[in-house]
């Protein structure tokens, strides 16, 4: 009787990565000979419940398995025990080196002789993967530990200044080493805006028409001079002069000007352009960016659409530089260099990967319009056209300015013409309105004009902008505070804990991140401070290009923070409490009064016979303006990250809703209440909240009211 001989299963290869997209998308590139597994972050990390840094023995980091991921880890130990040869190819970041790291330790505990190796790619395209696993190397120690530097440092910082918010301000609060730089930052900013008084000046514009054709021009010189015009009286002796006054074409110049293309993005570029051209959030910006990363299924395959996402560098490969200048050549042969396009990377920069570009510049936009759902395609046409255009030739612009004199006044226009398209040929959501260009009549020295109108307008000095996401990320960047990878996070932090709010895209600190800023800056200037935060991220940098060691770093900064912290916890009052106020309304479940309190997500109303009551409610705001409602608005926010709004506390009987917080004022034509709005034109103002009522006027304090158009 014959023998059952026993099948054994054949060994793969097994790749590791970081989430199941990618994995999905690189399994399909290598065949049956490898299995392809997502370790879905990180699997060993500090508990979150201590310090859990061994303070005594040089700042040893004490590392669990992260509370639920077990099972996977068994998981990955077993596929690792049947596997030929294990390829950890988490991202190729410090965060991703310890992933790999960690991992790594825990398959060699269950496995000792399974070959273990580290790969990286800039892009999840076949050849990448294919070049990845052919050349596979060791895990970079240095990088884990200028990751693990960063890591116990940030855990010093927020599991010391965590306990002295709890104790000395309100539990549940928390800071952290780079949030609370930011925070400070938003804070200092916002007392600038508040702190700016505007003044008001007056313009000119005067509206000429040459034969048929009308245009406008502004008042640049009056008796010689750049006019200064203070209020309506200066600007409309000026018009009572110009009365009757014949207008003359009195000079003309040309200029021409090459326009060139900018580099590929960074991450921080990425984030600001998609930011004032998309209105993405920094968060949100990521997550797409990750998607086509990852890979998107582009008819029957996926396909990762760009390169990695998190980079500070505008270099490009010599194989991704040849490939754009053939489409190019192929495409708009007129507007291909002789030679590359190559640009300079920033001093500050680490330059571990290339920047932000198609993987495939054959994937035009409009080819994937199919493929893609709308965020998706609106982020990625941005990524292509930036990189497609930076190697392509300058355009070129020629400017006519106008002269236009009318007695003592001199008024200016110009009119700006593109004469050879470049770069601008490949552009369509990139370009400007600047760009696009606008058209005045062909006029010649000597021509008379007619003048149709001399307009006033009024005007009020703006005063500094308040932070956006863009123009954060781009100080952060600046400043050296962060790196491409924690951008999006610190500005999602700020808003997660209630430090920072976001009003018409503006970060605006709310009263509860103002009082952390300030106890932190008063006692601890020196650690929330953006030069000692920057030069912490260079001695990180210093660390991974083993020309630092990392537990002395640590040692140098924690003696003294450790002493401070001391300090203020035994010296500082506490100020809980400081902020309560009483009220005027009563508790109707007891009788007591309601007294005003600061909370996570801002001021509440509570009884002040707590804890035996625990009554709370919103602060109302203002009284419904539905005839015979009777009930207040008070701000709502819907669940989850749901936008703030404004609704009536008779809801669902009564479902009035504002999206603008009401103001403490009334409309004198209506009587209902009056809302601060913004719009780039008229900067902020008060209107109505009525539909049906256009009363608006200013909300500049010490300008008399006046309507706006």
């Amino acid at each position: 009787m014959a023998k059952k001989t026993a099948t054994k299963t054949k060994k793969t290869n097994l790749i590791i990565v970081e989430s199941p997209a990618k994995a999905k998308t690189i399994e399909k590139y290598l065949g049956s000979g490898y299995t392809v597994k997502a370790s879905m972050g990180h699997l060993i990390d500090l508990p979150k419940s201590r310090i859990a840094i061994d303070i005594e023995h040089g700042f040893q980091p004490e590392y669990i398995t992260v509370r639920g991921r077990a099972k996977l880890l068994k998981e990955l130990q077993q596929d690792a025990k049947n596997a030929k040869h294990v390829f950890l190819a988490s991202d190729n970041d410090r965060e991703g080196e310890a992933i790999a790291y960690h991992l790594c330790n825990a398959i060699r505990e269950k496995c000792e002789d399974v070959p273990i190796n580290r790969i990286v790619f800039n892009e999840i395209t076949p050849q990448a993967i294919k070049t990845a696993v052919q050349n596979p190397m060791d895990i970079d120690e240095a990088k884990v530990n200028a990751q693990k530097a960063r890591r116990v440092l940030d855990r010093l910082v927020g599991y010391n200044l965590s306990p002295l918010l709890w104790q000395k301000v309100k539990n549940g609060l928390s800071a952290g080493r780079v949030q609370s730089v930011a925070l400070r930052l938003i804070c200092e900013r916002e007392a600038e805006v508040e702190n700016f008084i505007p003044e008001e000046f007056w313009t000119l514009e005067g509206a000429f028409k040459k034969g048929k054709t009308a245009f406008d021009a502004q008042l640049a010189l009056y008796k010689g001079e750049k006019p200064t015009l203070k209020n309506e009286r200066e600007v409309q002796a000026i018009i009572d002069v110009l009365h009757g006054k014949e207008a003359t074409v009195t000079d003309i110049k040309s200029t021409q000007k090459t326009i060139h293309p900018k580099p590929p993005f960074t991450t921080s570029t990425m984030q600001q352009t998609a930011a004032n051209r998309l209105g993405f959030t920094s968060r949100k910006t990521m997550q797409i960016a990750q998607q086509l990363y990852e890979g998107i299924a582009v008819g029957s395959s996926r396909v990762g659409l760009i390169t990695y996402m998190r980079t500070d560098s505008v270099r490009i490969s010599d194989v991704a530089l040849a490939e754009v200048r053939n489409w190019i050549g192929e495409q708009y042969p007129a507007f291909l260099p002789e030679k590359p396009n190559f640009y300079s990377v920033g001093a500050k920069a680490q330059d571990a990967h290339e920047g932000i570009r198609p993987t495939y510049c054959t994937y035009t936009p409009d080819y994937l319009k199919d493929y893609l759902n709308r965020d998706q395609l609106r982020l990625y046409t941005l990524i292509w056209e930036r990189f497609v255009a930076s190697q392509m030739t300058g355009a070129k612009t020629e400017t006519l300015s106008y002269e236009i004199s009318a007695g003592d006044a001199v008024f200016r226009t110009a009119s700006t013409k593109v004469t050879d398209k470049g770069f601008y040929a490949v552009l369509n959501l990139l370009l400007s309105k600047e760009e696009k260009g606008k058209a005045l009549p062909a006029l010649k020295t000597g021509d008379t004009l007619t003048v149709d109108s001399l307009t006033p307008e009024q005007h009020f000095t703006q005063g500094p902008a308040r932070y956006t996401d863009a123009s954060i990320v781009k100080m952060l960047e600046q400043k050296g505070i962060g790196r491409p990878s924690t951008y999006a996070p610190i500005i999602s932090v700020l808003l997660d804990r209630y430090y920072v709010n976001r009003s018409n895209k503006q970060l605006v600190p709310t009263q509860l991140g103002r009082i952390i800023n300030d106890l932190l800056v008063a006692n601890f200037k020196d650690v929330i401070d953006v030069n000692f935060t920057a030069g912490m991220e260079q001695k990180l940098d210093e660390i991974e290009e083993h020309n630092a060691d990392w537990s002395k770093i640590i040692g140098s900064f924690y003696t003294p923070f450790i002493a401070q912290v001391d300090s203020v916890m035994a010296h500082l009052g506490s100020l809980k409490g400081s902020l309560d106020e009483p009220t005027n309304f009563t508790c109707e479940k007891c009788g007591k009064r309601m007294m005003k309190k600061l909370g996570r997500f801002g001021f509440f109303l509570a009884c002040e016979g707590f804890p035996e009551c625990r009554n709370t409610k919103s602060i109302p705001l203002a009284k419904c303006p539905r005839p015979g409602c009777g009930g207040d608005i008070v701000s709502r926010r819907a669940k989850g990250r749901g936008k703030e709004f404004f609704g009536c506390t008779n809801f669902p009987k009564c479902n009035f809703i504002s999206h603008f917080k009401p103001i403490n004022a009334l409309c004198p034509k209506c009587g209902w209440f009056m809302v601060e709005k913004y719009d780039k034109k008229n900067g902020s103002y008060k209107a109505c909240v009525n539909p049906d009522c256009d009363y608006l006027h200013s909300v500049v304090e010490g300008i008399e009211d006046r309507d706006i158009d």
